[in-house]
């Protein structure tokens, strides 16, 4: 099936929209905004591709590059430093036994991005960071996640580059894979998971979370492990206009944990975890009123979205929520702060 036939995924690949002045103002407030050495336009200089396999052989979709020896000289120091930003506010005396060792690229996908890993030449233990364009949909993306998830976004932008974290797990496809043999216990446990990952996505609107587009977090615990799925691709943030776009468990990447749950958990308990986590969010929230109200403030004055997909979106929302509020509103914005609002604060 070609993509396009699908009804679970967009119909066409999403338009990108720069960090506007406002919003640039935003991040320089809160030390997301700095002055980096390398920009996405100089990791495009590399001369050479070759795919990248995984240990079994197969195309991972990325490919290692290969740069000059003379682009390299200004590069790969550059690097090093963008890695000392992001881990230790720029203080490099704590970071020369660390090196640039390898650089991936990947075409596939809306951000094209460069993932650099960065090695200690002490233990040859490694990290990642990714550079990638810095589209304002991704940015909301990483700050709402930031403020309403349980994790802690490490990302920086300067002009049209992003720079991003590694995040940690195990991707959710090759989890899913192995998932179906775990014991009982812990399917429980990971299905409690998933809907409550479902719901984090559901009440900011974040959209296309396939199974390659998150990872799973593993925990071991007193008794089994502990689970917790992270999205790692910010791109679709309130862009697509189908409410179920924003609903993981209607994509049939998922489709294994799904049907795992409705075997091992009751009505009841699935009610009970969408409520824990509404609950947990709107705590966030309050926590981080002030930011959320700025970023709110500068989304909902932004175009992030073509003008069908807004209405689109507005009409199904007014229709779960019963709210003719919805309709009226012309940007992703407002539609997601009225979203989240009505979820977390008036949701029976």
């Amino acid at each position: 099936m070609v993509l396009e036939d699908r009804k679970d995924v967009p119909s066409k690949k999403k338009l990108n929209y720069p960090v506007n002045e406002t919003l640039r103002k935003y991040l320089l407030k809160y030390d997301r905004e700095v002055r980096l050495p390398v920009m996405y336009s100089d990791m495009l200089r590399f001369n050479l591709s070759v795919p990248l396999l995984d240990n079994e052989g197969v195309d991972t979709l990325w490919h290692t590059v290969y740069y000059d020896e003379s682009e390299m000289k200004d590069l790969f120091p550059g690097l090093e430093y963008i890695y000392a930003l992001l881990h230790a506010s720029g203080r490099m005396e704590v970071m020369e036994h660390l090196s640039v060792a390898r650089i991936d690229y990947c075409s596939f996908g809306n951000s094209k991005p460069f993932r650099v890993r960065i090695i200690n030449r002490f233990n040859d233990n490694y990290d990642h960071f990714y550079v990638k364009v810095a589209d304002a949909s991704r940015v909301y993306g990483l700050e709402l996640e930031h403020i309403l998830s349980p994790n802690r976004i490490n990302y920086l932008t300067d002009g049209n580059t992003l720079i991003e974290e590694h995040i940690a797990g195990m991707p959710g496809d090759v989890f899913i894979r192995q998932a179906v043999k775990d014991s009982v216990f812990n399917k429980t446990r990971i299905c409690k998971e998933f809907v409550k990952f479902n719901e984090r996505c559901f009440v900011r609107l974040l959209g296309d979370m396939r199974s390659y587009n998150y990872v799973v977090d593993i925990t071991p615990d007193i008794e089994g492990n502990q689970y917790r799925l992270r999205a790692i691709d910010f791109d679709q943030q309130s862009y697509e206009g189908r409410l179920k776009f924003y609903l993981p468990h209607f994509f049939k990447e998922n489709n294994k944990l799904v049907f795992m749950g409705i075997g091992l958990i009751s009505e009841a308990s699935m009610l009970q975890y969408q409520q824990e986590e509404r609950h947990i969010i709107r705590h966030r929230a309050r926590a981080g009123q002030k930011r959320l109200k700025e970023i709110f403030h500068i989304m909902s004055a932004e175009k992030l979205a073509p003008e069908d997909k807004i209405i689109s979106l507005g009409k199904e929302l007014a229709a779960y929520h019963q709210n003719q509020l919805f309709t009226k509103i012309r940007s992703m914005g407002g539609l997601v702060k009225e979203h989240l609002f009505a979820c977390i604060f008036h949701s029976k």
